[in-house]
Parts: structure tokens; C-alpha cells; sequence
């Protein structure tokens, strides 16, 4: 690779060709049904190390150290902020088994394998044993965004990944300060009260934050326009002020700072979240292919056998040994302890900090520490790629993950509803019918659907709905002002392209029409609620038709010249829902689901 400014690009250019990179590479995992990460990473070192075309070091210079650090304290206060109270509510136990037991035994199994089987000396292997504990966010939320895991496994992964982020950053902390203490001048009463002072600081900073923050927004002393930058500012204040005084205790401040928010029921809580989800994948994205990019392929020729024995050991004995350990007699199901326990994918933060502790012990004089920094990319490398190609079949395995054809939520229990979701239950594609109503699911509950009664939007059901199964929605109650309401708040969370709605009947009007930005698609050739119940009341029904070779869509059509398709089932089990005729694809082995009128009764026989 180029040193010094010989073949470097203008900063401007490099930030670009990060971005493009970045999102490229999510975008065509998302294309692809391949792991993100590992394409970021990809991406990160072809261009990097083997083409050469970008060095972070020296196109970006000194501004990259504080770039990452600021990105992980924005991503863990993202995380933060997901983790309300109320999520908690089925797996509270296994994630503080999770916290309080397996983050020390985690900690201690790690320095273990470092010693004995990398060959590190007692005080790096401490100080790298504790950022071990990490299971990186950064790389658990793309992961749990693929595999579609069920709702208790996916917070047991996703909040431990946060929790244990800053517990394993002050754990190595801890570790440097003894360490420091045997190899310098320094106290252990100096390390121990800079160490106290540090995480008292950092708490008391992340409590008043998010306190100061919430009741700010709640009184209305922040206008809406400026929630988000506000948010941003006090994040970053609030993180350098503790990183000042104890390095790395930022981390822990602006989760803390998160977590509070997520619990303080701010009315404009969901709109700050999926901002800073979108802030997020665009820091994940920058993040990875800043540090595999630097990636330094003479350090990591100082690797030897050592280093695969290591990420053998680390993966395959002492990550399941501590989760295993940590949620006996938890109450928690074997399928879900066993999934837990062999997934642990390391992220940005085990690299970042790995190499800013691998550097200081050196400069104490353990030699052995400039192992820290390569072994801990192998170790990201290895388990980022093994988990991304893993989990989903491995939950699946397991029956902890969506089926292959995510299902559909269909919001209201008409006869209309029920019929359309017996058909799509005969075509094998998972189905739930939602009413605030119970009565109005009777039809769907005899004929065995799976119904919820509630409010869709509600918390309860936000809890009780496991979202994963279901790929697409569509709002059909004889509320088109509720329709409007469900698609519109859901549709973040969906994807606007997979959430519908009857066509509202007053549409035509301009007096009455919603702008785009409002409800969902049109479906079943953009009927309206009146009118679907009409075709019902006059005898329309649902069938499910295959096409081949033979049977094509046209020879469907003139078979069926009044039938409204409304969804399409493809051979790979791609399902499509259907506003008209145009976007249904011929293609041999594609299940039709249509509505079609009653056949007409045969003429009776006359006598004589």
C-alpha cells in the first residue's frame, strides 16, 4: 500500500467512495440475500489492502481514530434506545443471566484461551479477555434483520450485544489500570480512584442527559424541527465529557443516556429511533469498510496456528460454555440457550478498542500486546462471516426463525378477510387476521386461521405479534380513516412497497384525496371495502391456480374474464400482492390467488 501522500485521494473523494461503498454493499446483500457484513468487509479490503486505491491512515489521517470512536458511541446510543422496558418483558431473566453471570465467566473463559491457547501473557490477555465480552451491535442488528429470529432470542442477542458493550470496554479498562499498576509507577489507590471517579462520572452524565433530554421534549422546550440535532449534540457532549475523564466510560454514558429515553414515553420517541436507525446503518456501513480497508496484512503475518486454534476455541468452547452456563435453570428453552450460545459475532467495537489498548501496552512493555490488534480482525473476520452464513439456517434448524415465505397481517376480520387468508393458508404462506373486535373474527376462527384479538397498533400487541412472520400488510376494515392510520404507522417498519390498504371510498374526491405520503398501496384491483363485502354477499370466492407450460396466465384470463387476482405465489415461493393484471408475472409454477364470481347454475332440463 501507498505511504505517505503518494497515491492518495482528496478526503472529499475518500468519504464518498466509503458511503457508496457502505450502502452499496447493503444494498446488494439485500438484492443478493447474502450477509451484509460480510460484503462490507469484502468491499473494505479489496480496496484497501489489495488494490491499494484507499488507506484510511493516509487519506483520512488522523481524523479516522475519532470518527470511529464517535460512530460505536452513536450506534450504542441507538441501541439504547431500543431497549425500552417493555421489550424486555420475555426475556428480563436470561438477559441479566446474560449481564451478570456471563459477562465475568465470559470474561474470564476469553483470558484463559488468550494465555493457554494464543500464548499472550497474563496482562494483555486480561485486558483483551475483557473486550471479549463484546458481541458487537453493530454486527447483531444486520444479522437479526436477515435472519428474522423469534422475539425472545432476537432480544436476548440484541440486548446482551448492547449491554455487554460498554461492561466489556470498562472490563479491559479495569484490566489496564491493574496492569498499569504492575508495570509503572502508578498507585493502585490512584487506578482505583480514577477508575470509581470514571464510572461515577459517566453514569450521573448519562442519567442527566437522558433526563434533561426527555423532559425537554415533553415540555415542549426543544420545537420538533430540532428534537433530532439536539439529540446529537448533548450525545456527543456527553460522551467526550466522560471519555475525558475515563477513556472509554463514554460508552458507557451515552447508553445509559438511550436506555432512559427508550423509557421515558416521549411522544415523538419512534420518529427520533428511525432517524437514528437510518444514522446507524450509514455509520455501520462507514465503519467496516474504514477498518477493513486499514487493514495491515504485515501484522497480520504475525499470526500463527495460534490464531485459529484461538477463534476455534473462542466460538466453539468458551462462548457456548459461558451461555450455557449463564442461563442453567433459567427458565429459558434448550432451542433458544443452544442458538444463544453459538452465536456470538464480534463487531467495530472489539477492533477500535483492541487496537487503541493493544498500543498502550506496548508502550508499557508487553511485547506480546501488538498480538491484540490482528487477533481481534481475525477474530471479527471469522465469526462476522461464520454467523452471517450461519444463523438463518441454523435458527431455522432450530424453529426459531420466519418460514422461507414471510406471511401476511392482515388488519380487519371481514368474510372478505378470512376468505383471502384460507386461500393463502392452502397455499402454504403463514397468515394471522387482527380485529380490536372479537366478534368479527369468528368467521376466521372457524375455519381455523390464526387470529389476534387487539388494537395492532397497540403495545400489547407489539409484544404478542411476532412481526418477523409476517412480510406484508394490509389494512381492510371498514375504517378507511383506521386503514390510512395502520398503513401509515407501519409502513416504516414494513417497507412502503409491502404494505396496503383498501382503496378509501371517498378517493375519488379531491376534496377527500390523501397525499402519497399517506396509507399504503391498492390492492384487489383498488376495491373498496363496500365493495369486496358486496362481491362476497353475491357468492365470489377464492381459488388457487397453478400455472404451467400448458396453463398459462392468458388461457387464466379468458377462463376467468372477471376474476381480480390479488396475490401471486412464485416458484421460489416469492409472494406478490396484486393492485391490477399488469405487474403478475407468466412464469410456469406460479400460484394464482384470485377472486372469481359463482358459476353460473346450468339451465334446468325441461320435460316433454
Amino acid at each position: 500500500m501507498a505511504t505517505g501522500t503518494e497515491g492518495a485521494i482528496a478526503p472529499v473523494m475518500a468519504f464518498a467512495l466509503v458511503g457508496a461503498l457502505g450502502v452499496g454493499s447493503q444494498w446488494l446483500a439485500w438484492r443478493l440475500r447474502l450477509p451484509a457484513i460480510v460484503l462490507m468487509l469484502l468491499a473494505g479490503i479489496i480496496i484497501g489492502p489489495v488494490a491499494g486505491v484507499f488507506d484510511p491512515a493516509r487519506d483520512v489521517g488522523p481524523l479516522m481514530q475519532p470518527m470511529i470512536a464517535i460512530a460505536v458511541a452513536i450506534i450504542l446510543f441507538e441501541g439504547g434506545l431500543t431497549l425500552n422496558r417493555d421489550s424486555l418483558r420475555d426475556a428480563a431473566v436470561g438477559v441479566r443471566r446474560l449481564v451478570f453471570v456471563g459477562a465475568p465467566l465470559g470474561w474470564l473463559m476469553s483470558t484463559l484461551a488468550l494465555h493457554y491457547v494464543a500464548g499472550l501473557d497474563w496482562g494483555s490477555a486480561s485486558v483483551f479477555g475483557g473486550i471479549m465480552i463484546v458481541t458487537g451491535p453493530t454486527v447483531i442488528a444486520p444479522l437479526l434483520r436477515q435472519a428474522r429470529l423469534k422475539r425472545r432470542p432476537a432480544q436476548l442477542l440484541q440486548w446482551e450485544a448492547i449491554v455487554n458493550d460498554p461492561v466489556g470496554a470498562l472490563a479491559a479498562v479495569l484490566a489496564f489500570e491493574v496492569v498499569t499498576v504492575l508495570h509503572s509507577t502508578t498507585s493502585a489507590g490512584e487506578a482505583v480512584q480514577e477508575l470509581i471517579l470514571g464510572l461515577v462520572v459517566a453514569t450521573v452524565l448519562g442519567l442527566l442527559a437522558g433526563w434533561g433530554v426527555a423532559k425537554a421534549f415533553r415540555e415542549a422546550a426543544v420545537p420538533e424541527y430540532m428534537k433530532v440535532p439536539v439529540l446529537f449534540t448533548v450525545l456527543l457532549g456527553v460522551f467526550a465529557l466522560a471519555d475525558g475523564v475515563l477513556h472509554e466510560s463514554g460508552l458507557l454514558t451515552v447508553t445509559i443516556m438511550g436506555v432512559y429515553i427508550a423509557n421515558a414515553d416521549l411522544p415523538s420517541y419512534a420518529e427520533m429511533r428511525r432517524f437514528k436507525e437510518h444514522a446507524t446503518i450509514l455509520l455501520v456501513s462507514g465503519v467496516f469498510i474504514l477498518l477493513s480497508a486499514g487493514l495491515d496484512f504485515d501484522r497480520l503475518a504475525l499470526l500463527d496456528w495460534r490464531a485459529a486454534a484461538l477463534v476455534a476455541v473462542v466460538i466453539f468452547v468458551a462462548r457456548p460454555l459461558t451461555v450455557l452456563t449463564a442461563l442453567a435453570f433459567s427458565g429459558v428453552p434448550m432451542a433458544e440457550r443452544v442458538l444463544v450460545a453459538f452465536t456470538g459475532p464480534r463487531g467495530v467495537v472489539l477492533v477500535a478498542v483492541a487496537g487503541l489498548f493493544g498500543e498502550r501496552l506496548v508502550d508499557l512493555g508487553l511485547e506480546q500486546a501488538q498480538l491484540i490488534g490482528p487477533l481481534a480482525f481475525v477474530l471479527v473476520a471469522a465469526t462476522v462471516v461464520l454467523h452471517g452464513f450461519s444463523l438463518t439456517p441454523f435458527a431455522r434448524a432450530l424453529g426459531l426463525a420466519g418460514g422461507e415465505t414471510p406471511g401476511v397481517l392482515i388488519v380487519g376480520g371481514s368474510r372478505w378477510a378470512a376468505a383471502f387468508g384460507e386461500a393463502l393458508q392452502k397455499a402454504e404462506v403463514p397468515v394471522l387476521i387482527t380485529d380490536a373486535n372479537r366478534s368479527r373474527l369468528r368467521t376466521a376462527r372457524e375455519l381455523g386461521l390464526p387470529t389476534y384479538f387487539g388494537d395492532v397498533l397497540s403495545e400489547a400487541a407489539e409484544h404478542n405479534v411476532e412481526a418477523m412472520n409476517f412480510g406484508k400488510l394490509i389494512a381492510a376494515t371498514d375504517n378507511d380513516a383506521y386503514n390510512t392510520l395502520v398503513a401509515t404507522d407501519l409502513a416504516p417498519e414494513y417497507g412502503r412497497e409491502h404494505v396496503y390498504q383498501l382503496r378509501p371510498a371517498k378517493q375519488e374526491s379531491a376534496r377527500h384525496a390523501l397525499p402519497a405520503t399517506l396509507g399504503g398501496r391498492e390492492i384487489a384491483k383498488g376495491a373498496s371495502y363496500l365493495e369486496l363485502a358486496s362481491l362476497m354477499t353475491k357468492g365470489w370466492t377464492f381459488r388457487v391456480t397453478r400455472l404451467s407450460e400448458e396453463f398459462t396466465l392468458e388461457h387464466w384470463a379468458d377462463k376467468n374474464p372477471e376474476g381480480v387476482i390479488v396475490a401471486t405465489l412464485g416458484p421460489n415461493g416469492t409472494l406478490r400482492l396484486h393492485g391490477d393484471r399488469e405487474g403478475v408475472r407468466d412464469v410456469p409454477g406460479t400460484r394464482v390467488i384470485a377472486m372469481v364470481p359463482p358459476e353460473p347454475e346450468a339451465p334446468a332440463a325441461q320435460n316433454g
